[in-house]
This record gives C-alpha cells, sequence and structure tokens, in this order.
C-alpha cells in the first residue's frame, strides 16, 4: 500500500472539487481525506494502489466543471492507515 500526498492549485475550491475528489476516490476504493486549504489550494492524502492513485491523479488534473488546475504538487506521506475517504472542513 502507498500513501501520497497531493496538493492541487488554481481555481479549485468554490466548483466542488473535493466532492469531485470524494466520489472518485470511493469509487476507486481509495482511503484517506481531501480538504480545503486558506492559501486556495486542495490538499488530498490518499492510501492504496499505485495505479489506482495514479488514476486519481489523472482525473485530479481535470477536475470538475468550472475547475481549472494550474498545478500538481505530489509527496510522499507518512504511512498511516485510513479507514475510509472522507471530506475535511
Amino acid at each position: 500500500m502507498v500513501s501520497k500526498k497531493i496538493i492541487v492549485s488554481g481555481r479549485v475550491q468554490g466548483v466542488f472539487y473535493r466532492r469531485f475528489v470524494y466520489n472518485y476516490a470511493i469509487k476507486l476504493g481509495l482511503k484517506g481525506y481531501v480538504k480545503n486549504l486558506v492559501n486556495g489550494d486542495v490538499e488530498i492524502v490518499v492510501q492504496g494502489e499505485t495505479s489506482k492513485i495514479n488514476e486519481l491523479i489523472k482525473e485530479c488534473r481535470k477536475g470538475p466543471n468550472g475547475a481549472y488546475v494550474e498545478n500538481i504538487e505530489l509527496s510522499e506521506f507518512e504511512e498511516k492507515v485510513f479507514a475510509s475517504f472522507e471530506i475535511r472542513y
């Protein structure tokens, strides 16, 4: 199992980006969370199979209608076991 931290920047708040990520992560069977950051970015911490995480990243580059993704930063995330995927507020 792999854990990644993904920071998405651009027009990603106020366009249902978190809900978009949540729905896709659930569909892929991933664990972790998605939340808005105070600087306007969205943080995603995801855990699962590498291929499924890569598929989520591919979709994150597109985003929902109304979103404009300027950049995605990837980094390793310290191993922690998540029970589910959730939207954090």
